[in-house]
Formats: C-alpha cells, structure tokens, sequence
C-alpha cells in the first residue's frame, strides 16, 4: 500500500491489468456500489483511466474524479503513484471525496457543485498544494504554460503564488486561500489571463490536507507554429489542432449538460431540450476529433505499436466493464470472458482495448433492446482471437465487403458517426500483425473477430 507521508481519505493498489487488488473504504464499497468486486477489474472508470495511465507511463499523476453509486454522486481528488517494483502497478490515494444526492434539491449546492465541476473541465494546468499552498506535484497541457510548469516543478515545496502575478492590490502572500479562490492572475510565459480556483482537501476543517489549483483561461490555447507544414501551410489535426479544440468543446458541453439539467433553475422544457441537442451535437464533434486524429496516427508513415505479452481476457473485460453503464441504458446484457479464463497474445494492450472498445460499443448501439452481447476467447494453432458477437440485424454481402472501408458506415450507420471506427480499428489489428474480420448475415447479427499472434 502507499507508504509515503501524505494523509489520505481511503487507499488503494491497482495492478497493471487495471484490478484493484487492495482497497480501504469508503474506496471499497465505491467499488462494490459500481459493479465491482475487490480483486477484480476496477469498476470507476475514471479512476481506471487514471491509474492505467499513471503505471504505464511510470509519472505520479493528480487528478480529479466522479462516480455514480447507487443514490450519490461521488466526486474528490486522486494521487495516482506508479509501484516502485516497475511492473506497471498503480497506487491509488484519495485525498478528497464528497458524496451529493443525484436528486439534490438544494439550488446553492447545486450551484457550487456546478461551478467546482465547469472549472476543473478539462483543465489546461492543475497543480496539489499543501495546507500552506506551497506547490507538491505539477501537470500542465498547454504549451504556454510549459515555463510555469518547469519553475514550479524547479521550486516545489514554495507558495504557488511566488510564480503568478496576482492582479489587484494584494500583498503578504499567500493570503488565507479563500481570498485567492477565483482570483485574476498572470503567469510567466503565456499572453492570456487565468483564473485561479483552490478546492480545499480534507474535513472537518477546509485546506487541512491542502489544496487542489486549476488554472482556467477564457482564451483557447494558441496554435504552435508547424515548422513542417508543407505547402498548404495547414496544421496537424491529430497533433496541434484536435487538443486546441478539446478544451472549448469540452466547456460547450458541459455548459449545455448543466442547463438541460436545469441545475440553475427552473427551465421550459422545449429549452432543456434544446440543450440536450448542444450536448448531442458537441459530443458528436468531439468523436469526430478523436477519430480524425485516430486516422492521422494510423497512416503516418512512422506509426508503430509498442509490442508486449496481453491477456486478450482482460482486455476484454476490461472494454466490458468500461461500456457497461452504456449496454445497461438499454437492457442489453454484455457476457466477457469469465474471470481467470485468458489468452495471451503479442500486441499493445492499449490498442488492443481500443479495437475492442470499438467493436463492443457498435455491437450495443446497433442491437436489439433486451439482446446480448458475447466476448469469446479461442485459439487456433499459433494465433489468439478474440470475438465479439451481437444479435443484431447482420450485414448482407455487399455490407461485409466494405465495412472495413473508410467512412463506410453501411449496415452499422445511422448514428452520424464518422465510419472511420472501423477503419481505425483493422489499420490498429494490421501494425500489430494481426487481421480483423467479420462474418455476418441478414437477420443472423455479426460476429467481428481480432486475431494476433499467440503466445504461450
């Protein structure tokens, strides 16, 4: 467990398969409440993402979470720390958790929770502070904030505010944290103008454990220069504009999920309605960026895969757990392999999760209500498979032959995606030397299979 002198609420260790093999409470019964057993994969998928991330990349990362239980909400703040043994595990400490009632009538609550949520958003800078502000783990993604991250980094352990120029006529700093909450400040290294928010950790008593800051700005994160642009002069989608556009987006959409929530006040509901389109539409555009930038990635002339020993089991029930709250929403029961059943294969987990993620969500989405959805393992001599099979309408001959096209979307369309999943997904199946194919009938549903190499 996290042995390190940081006060936590609850701990836990996630293992490099994304299990969560030991867990404190209230963690623990997190766990239980979204699905989840201890020992098995972690069932909060924010916090799955953040400690896969974490022990893959072997960094310490701080970020903040949400889970839906059974009645609450439950938000806080994680300190992911990758084991010291290297094999990819992940130390999980929650230094901050609020449970709220989904059905919270309270409007001044609803308000602060709204306002803690839109300005930790897809945060462009986000640094833990200690009870007296001084700085303990930095992470930045914004270019122009590259500086202000290296001197924080260079000078942990002093006040935040020894690296921002706050505006206005404030002098002794740091002043008590609730002066400073919200304030206008500038930084070293950027044009545009923050806004600093501190969110206290710890109870009885606010700031006790510290402080989480974000660093918001009204302005969109400029465009660095693309030295190699060639003639047209245009910008990577995949490498410089598609993070540009994540961060606007993401508060477009998180500002229309709020007003079709009607979490400011009462609302007709032609307007909410309204909103719920702008949420449709802004999470519509956001899979298109990913997926144009998918593309980019996969047809790059020096695009590879990091090749490693996967379990195809895990993977499976890994993108299982992930898309379960999805398959519930319409009463279509997914079936991965059962726990302890595996097929080791070579390829990247992630890429694998990816593909896998990929072809079980298509399988929810063009279902039949009340239908299952089957994960299967199998071998056939030298090389592993992996299966995922639906009841849905099928595809005729002409729709298998083409599905695999880029930006077909035939037999699986209709739902304004961008038909490049599938596309992204076999390019992904073809660098890990494997093959994704499919086989499939009218009225008999699909069956989409990704073969690799085996491994004993």
């Amino acid at each position: 467990m996290i042995t390190h002198s940081v006060e936590y609420l609850a701990r836990g260790l996630v293992d490099r398969q994304g299990r969560l093999v030991e867990a404190g409470e209230p963690l623990a019964s997190l766990q239980l409440a979204c699905g989840g057993n201890l020992g098995g994969p972690l069932a909060i998928p924010e916090l799955r993402a953040i400690a896969v991330k974490a022990g893959r990349l072997g960094l310490r990362l701080s970020r903040p979470f949400a889970a839906l239980a059974a009645e609450d909400r439950i938000g806080g703040w994680v300190d992911a720390i990758p084991v010291q043994d290297g094999d990819g595990g992940c130390e999980l400490g929650i230094a901050s958790w609020h449970a709220e009632p989904i059905a919270m009538s309270d409007e001044d609550g609803q308000l602060a929770r709204l306002r803690r949520e839109l300005n930790r958003a897809l945060p462009e800078f986000c640094a833990r502070l200690d009870p007296r502000q001084a700085v303990l783990t930095v992470e930045a993604s914004a270019p122009d904030l590259a500086e202000l991250a290296a001197d924080m980094i260079a000078g942990i352990g002093r006040p935040w505010t020894d690296f921002a120029t706050v505006t206005g006529s404030m002098h002794d700093q740091p002043l008590h944290w609730r002066l400073l909450d919200g304030v206008v400040c500038e930084v070293a290294g950027s044009a545009r103008r923050w806004t600093a928010w501190l969110e206290p950790l710890g109870l009885p008593e606010p700031g006790s454990t510290g402080f989480v800051l974000t660093l918001v700005s009204d302005q969109a994160a400029p465009v660095p220069p693309d030295d190699d642009a060639g003639v047209s002069g245009m910008p990577s989608l995949g490498e410089e504009l598609a993070p540009v556009l994540r961060q606007p987006l993401g508060r477009v959409i998180a500002h229309a999920e709020a007003i079709r929530a009607k979490l400011a006040g009462p609302l007709p509901d032609i307007y909410a309605g309204y909103a719920g389109d702008m949420v449709d539409a802004g999470e519509h555009l956001l899979a298109l960026i990913e997926d144009i930038a998918d593309l980019e990635g996969v047809e790059a002339s020096d695009f590879e895969v990091a090749f490693e020993r996967i379990d195809l089991g895990e993977a499976a029930r890994q993108a299982a757990a992930i898309l379960g709250p999805r398959a519930q929403e319409r009463d279509i029961v997914l079936v991965p392999p059962p726990q302890g059943e595996g097929q080791w294969a070579r390829g990247e987990f992630r890429r694998v999760l990816q593909i896998l993620i990929n072809l079980i969500g298509n399988a929810i989405a063009y279902s039949p209500e009340e239908s299952q959805v089957w994960i299967r393992l199998d071998r056939e001599g030298r090389r592993a498979t992996v299966t995922v099979a639906d009841q849905g309408r099928g595809l005729s001959d002409a729709e298998r032959s083409r599905v695999f096209d880029k930006f077909e979307r035939l037999g699986r369309g209709g739902d304004g995606g961008s038909g490049l999943g599938l596309y992204i997904s076999a390019r992904l199946a073809r660098a890990m030397e494997g093959e994704l194919s499919v086989e499939s009938a009218p009225g008999q549903g699909a069956r989409f299979t990704l073969e690799l190499a085996a491994l004993d």
